[in-house]
């Protein structure tokens, strides 16, 4: 299926890793909002779990390995074109994430760039549309002790 003018919803997955006051961004290497700073994933492929596909994405997006922890955010994304039709269309689940080492982000061919970026200096950057308010509430949520939201096992 195209990503461009779809006939149904792709579901995609993001991941929220951080180095204590910083989280990792990419920067976008193709539409839609190309060059803009998000979350490192992608799509999930037919059969695919969504911790797997996290897991999947981060690593090919910027050679890191994670554990997925939870589901932090569900949103949905409709892009119009200019005529009014259905350029894109996403829903988007966006999952706290440990690294496993203390690597360094390298960006692959679908990501201009990648970096730890601290909290106080997202504002500084090109944010697709929600991601800084998606941070800071997964930032604040790292001090709860909460239930968690989403469980691969049910």
């Amino acid at each position: 299926m195209d990503r461009r003018y779809p006939q149904r919803p792709m579901v995609g997955v993001g991941a929220l890793i951080f180095r204590n006051d910083s989280v990792l961004l990419v920067q976008r290497g193709r539409e839609p909002a190309l060059g803009k700073w998000s979350l490192p994933g992608g799509l999930v492929e037919i059969g695919e779990s969504l911790h797997d596909a996290v897991r999947r994405e981060v690593w090919e997006e910027v050679g890191i390995r994670v554990r997925v922890v939870d589901l932090i955010a569900a949103l949905d994304r409709v892009i119009m074109d200019d005529e009014g039709n259905i350029e894109y269309h996403y829903i988007l689940l966006d999952f706290l994430c440990d690294a496993d080492t203390a690597e360094q982000p390298s960006p692959a061919s679908d990501a201009q760039q990648s970096r730890f970026v601290s909290i106080g200096d997202l504002s500084g950057y090109r944010l697709t549309r929600g991601t800084e308010k998606i941070i800071r509430k997964a930032f604040a949520s790292l001090s709860e002790h909460r239930h968690s939201i989403y469980n691969p096992d049910l």
